[in-house]
C-alpha cells in the first residue's frame, strides 16, 4: 500500500532513499568546499546563471544561446527589449537575481510567489505560452481556474510549513511538481516552478545549487521531464508522485557531480600558464570561438594560439568542434 505525502502517493525505497543519502552527504562536505574554493565559486556561479537563464527560456521555446544571452544581460540596462525571447530573458534573470541576493528573507508565501511571477513578466508583451514543439496548447490538465486555484495554493503552503517530517529534498520535489500542476498563472509556470525549486532548495540550505544550472540539466533531460510531468499529471488527483522524485533528485545528483568536476578542472586551469590561462577564459565567455578570433582578441600570435589549443584540447580542458575553417572550440 502506498504511503501518502500531502496529497500524492510516495513510497519510499532504497533506490529513493540512496538518491537522498548521496545528496546529503554531498551537501554535508559543502561547507568544507565552499571555504577551500572561494574564488572559483565566484566565477562559476556567473557562469551557472547564464546558463539557468538561458535552459530555462529554451526549455519553454526561446532559440536563445547561452551566449546571446551573456550578450544580452551585459547591455539590458540600455537594451530595448521587442521580442518574447529577450522579454523572457531578462525577466527570469530578474527574478533568479533576487532570489540569489535575498532567499534568506523570503518566506514561502503567496505574495512571495506573486511577487516572483510579476518579475519573470514584466517585460513580457504576450500572455499566451509557447511550447517546445511550436504549438500553444495545454500539455496537461491543470487546476480549475477561480477558487480551486486559490485553495490549492493555499494547501500548498499551507502543508510546505506544516510538514515537519518528509525530507527537504522530497518537499522540494513535490512542491515544484504541484506548483506547475495547479497552473496559478496564465502565463510562465513551468519558469515559475523551476524558479522556486531553486528557491526552496537554497532555504532548506543547499546552498550549492547556485554554482550549478539546475535548468540546464532539466534541458538536456528535457523530453523525460516533460514525459514524467504528464505521467503523474494523468493520475491527478492522488497521483502516484514516485517516478518524478526520483527524477528530480536524480537531476541534483547529476549537477553535484558535475560541479566537482568543474571545480577539480578549475584546479587544473590553476596550474596554466598566463597565455594557456587567457585562452580558456577567452573560450569560457565565447563558447564556439576560433583560433582566429582568440589571436585578433588576445593580441597572441595564431600560432602560439593553435599550439596552445591543441595542448587544451589534448588535456581535455577544452572541445574542438568541427574541421578546417568552420573549427571552434568550446568547454
Amino acid at each position: 500500500m502506498d504511503d501518502m505525502v500531502y496529497s500524492f502517493k510516495l513510497s519510499p525505497d532504497w533506490r529513493l532513499l540512496q538518491e537522498i543519502s548521496v545528496l546529503d552527504r554531498f551537501d554535508g562536505s559543502w561547507a568544507a568546499i565552499e571555504k577551500r574554493e572561494g574564488q572559483s565559486l565566484k566565477q562559476l556561479k556567473s557562469i551557472a546563471t547564464i546558463r539557468s537563464v538561458g535552459a530555462s527560456t529554451r526549455i519553454e521555446g526561446s532559440k536563445m544561446t547561452d551566449e546571446e544571452v551573456k550578450v544580452l544581460l551585459e547591455k539590458i540596462s540600455i537594451s530595448k527589449l521587442e521580442d518574447r525571447d529577450s522579454q523572457e530573458v531578462a525577466g527570469y534573470f530578474a527574478a533568479l537575481d533576487l532570489i540569489s541576493a535575498s532567499y534568506k528573507d523570503m518566506d514561502i508565501t503567496e505574495g512571495t510567489i506573486k511577487n516572483l511571477h510579476n518579475i519573470l513578466l514584466k517585460h513580457s508583451n504576450a500572455v499566451e505560452a509557447t511550447r517546445p514543439d511550436g504549438n500553444k496548447q495545454i500539455v496537461f490538465q491543470t487546476t480549475a481556474p477561480g477558487y480551486p486555484t486559490e485553495d490549492a495554493m493555499r494547501m500548498l503552503i499551507e502543508w510546505w510549513h506544516s510538514d515537519t517530517e518528509t525530507h527537504p529534498l522530497v518537499k522540494c520535489a513535490l512542491f515544484s511538481y504541484d506548483l506547475v500542476s495547479i497552473h496559478p498563472f496564465q502565463d510562465g509556470n513551468g519558469r515559475l516552478s523551476r524558479l522556486i525549486a531553486t528557491l526552496l532548495l537554497l532555504k532548506q540550505g543547499y546552498v550549492w545549487i547556485q554554482y550549478v544550472s539546475f535548468e540546464h540539466e532539466i534541458e538536456n533531460r528535457k523530453g523525460e521531464y516533460y514525459q514524467e510531468l504528464m505521467q503523474s499529471q494523468q493520475q491527478r488527483p492522488g497521483e502516484n508522485i514516485y517516478s518524478w522524485v526520483r527524477f528530480f533528485l536524480s537531476c541534483l545528483n547529476n549537477i553535484s557531480v558535475q560541479l566537482m568536476d568543474k571545480l577539480s578542472k578549475r584546479g587544473d586551469i590553476a596550474q596554466l600558464n598566463p597565455k594557456e590561462k587567457a585562452i580558456y577564459a577567452f573560450i569560457e565567455n565565447h563558447p564556439g570561438s576560433r583560433s582566429g578570433e582568440i589571436a585578433e582578441k588576445l593580441d597572441i600570435l595564431l600560432p602560439t594560439v593553435k599550439k596552445i589549443l591543441a595542448g587544451l584540447v589534448r588535456n581535455k580542458h577544452i572541445v574542438k568542434n568541427g574541421a578546417g575553417a568552420g573549427t571552434n572550440y568550446s568547454l
